[in-house]
């Protein structure tokens, strides 16, 4: 059971999400919050969160002043920042703090429940977006230096047709529809074709796909 502190200030908002999350029979809401100070409060009180997800503008303590505090705390819980502040600085200074995850209020609730469930697993997670909008800055730069990727990776004719939907910004609901199957089966796909390549996000497996040639 993935256990979630949701700390938003716009009650309807919040109330959104909340009932979008406890549609997953493995996740639970431990705790809501409407600011990083009652984020840290329920945690002193031994509400346990393995995620808080929050906002990033928050009354009396921000997000990413809540990730800071969390941080020298030595708290176990991981932070996915939630926003709608799109600049790269933005996502930037949170990953430098220390969050695990950074998503738009853009992003389609398949792609939020991925990005929990990845990040409980250990990884980060960039919204898709974002990432798009990076890579596309990162293949214009001239001459850039390309990380080398061990040789013998087999991929399935079916990876390489979600790498190819990924790429073009698919969620995981819309590739299962397109490919007949279910999103189980396409997330289950998508983690293990960042398992076998090493990505550490959707970006780096983009990438790794375009560097390569699996994808055009």
């Amino acid at each position: 059971m993935i256990q979630i502190i949701l700390a938003e200030d716009h009650n309807i908002v919040r109330n959104g999400i909340r009932s979008l999350l406890e549609k997953e029979n493995d996740f639970e809401v431990t705790g809501e919050a409407v600011n990083g100070r009652e984020v840290l409060e329920l945690l002193e009180k031994g509400i346990p969160a393995d995620i808080v997800l929050a906002d990033m503008n928050m009354p009396e303590l921000s997000g990413i002043e809540l990730i800071s505090r969390l941080k020298d705390q030595g708290a176990f819980c991981k932070v996915i920042v939630l926003s709608a502040l799109d600049h790269e600085k933005y996502v930037v200074q949170a990953f430098h703090t220390g969050t695990s995850g950074y998503l738009l209020k853009s992003a389609s609730p398949d792609e939020l429940i991925f990005a929990i469930r990845h990040i409980y697993a250990g990884s980060q997670y960039i919204c898709s977006e974002l990432t798009s909008r990076f890579l596309n800055r990162l293949l214009s730069i001239p001459d850039v230096a390309l990380t080398e990727f061990s040789d013998g990776i087999e991929f399935s004719s079916r990876e390489i047709e979600i790498l190819g939907l990924v790429a073009e910004g698919y969620t995981n609901q819309e590739i299962a529809d397109k490919i007949f199957t279910s999103k189980r089966t396409v997330e289950g796909h998508r983690q293990a074709l960042i398992d076998k390549t090493g990505a550490r996000n959707t970006a780096a497996l983009i990438r790794f796909a375009l560097v390569n040639g699996i994808i055009n």
